[in-house]
């Protein structure tokens, strides 16, 4: 199981490969909020997400000769090109299986980076046995999106950077908002927070409608989303909450949350207007959660973090027009 020991050596080797994005703020955000409001920015991370953390741990974990024969992933694109990128830096093949429905930039970019993706229908199709079937037949190592033990560590060096740079900022205390599907991120996030800042508490957060996790904390249990699409926050869509991630989530995070898509669609519009960052939907929902939804929070800053920019450009013209100030 992962623990802090793991996040601070998944931080030693990607040390050098990945980047440690800043922690930014505005007072106009501050305003809008009724609370200071820390932004952690992982789509300035490499691939535009901090799913290029996680993919980088798990590949460069593997032992030398079971990682030459190549990796296989499954992912609506960030997790997806994360892993594209440390296959190829590290020189070996990657096979990614990916929803048909994904957004085309997130397809087109996980090809670019020397990727083979297999497109599925994700009302229809099992992506986990796709990639069990493919990785059987070629022999490839499978990287989970969020239920593995090393991409959690990788994930988890974000709140290494969280406790450093809250502390630098004079915060002690604060919910800490984190976009959430199967929760490697905020499973991640949380162990190294409980280890390096605990006053600072991890909190989910979901599109409504597809809020397993927030269900999954109130109830006790795994709960199920009825349905795998609707949502413009494709990138934290997913069935249900991990078998690893969840004991984590239960044990360490605070009430999840869930903001609508238009939610998010707003973030989007203040997180350029006022940071002038690009945040997909998904990656975006803890800013909105932390903007619109202060009255479910406390303490008087929160931290939120933009987990990904890989959105198309129609789509973030569309905030801009419908929101911008």
């Amino acid at each position: 199981m992962t623990s802090l020991g793991m996040i601070e050596a998944a931080a030693g080797r990607l040390e050098g490969h990945a980047r440690r994005t800043p922690m930014l703020n505005s007072p106009f955000l501050d305003e809008i909020a009724g609370r200071r409001v820390l932004v952690k920015p992982e789509c300035l991370q490499h691939t535009g997400s901090f799913k290029f953390r996680g993919g980088w741990s798990a590949v460069s974990a593997l032992e030398p000769q079971v990682r030459a024969r190549g990796v296989i992933a499954f992912s609506s694109g960030n997790h997806a090109q994360g892993v594209a990128m440390a296959a190829r830096q590290h020189r070996i093949g990657a096979v990614i299986v990916m929803p048909s429905d994904a957004p085309a930039t997130k397809i087109a970019n996980t090809r670019a980076l020397g990727a083979e993706v297999v497109l599925y229908d994700r009302a229809t199709q099992d992506r986990d046995a796709i990639g069990a079937d493919l990785a059987g037949k070629r022999g490839l190592s499978l990287i989970r999106p969020f239920d593995e033990p090393q991409v959690i560590a990788g994930q988890g060096t974000v709140g290494l950077e969280i406790a450093q740079q809250a502390a630098a900022h004079g915060v002690s205390e604060a919910d800490v908002l984190i976009p959430c599907g199967g929760g490697g991120l905020s499973s991640g996030i949380a162990l190294a927070l409980e280890g390096r800042a605990p006053g600072l508490r991890a909190r989910t957060v979901e599109p409504a409608g597809f809020d397993d996790v927030a269900r999954s904390l109130a109830s006790g249990r795994i709960e199920r989303n009825n349905r795998l699409s609707g949502s413009i926050c494709d990138a934290i869509v997913t069935p249900e909450p991990g078998r690893i991630t969840f004991p984590i989530l239960q044990r360490l995070c605070g009430p999840g949350l869930a903001v609508s898509d238009d939610d998010a669609l707003h973030a989007m519009a203040l997180g350029f207007s006022r940071l002038r960052i690009v945040a997909e939907p998904g990656g975006a929902v803890a800013l909105a959660a932390a903007l619109l939804h202060g009255s479910e929070l406390r303490g008087d800053a929160v931290i939120a973090v933009v987990s990904g920019g890989n959105v198309d450009a129609a789509l973030f013209c569309t905030a801009l027009e419908r929101f911008a100030p």
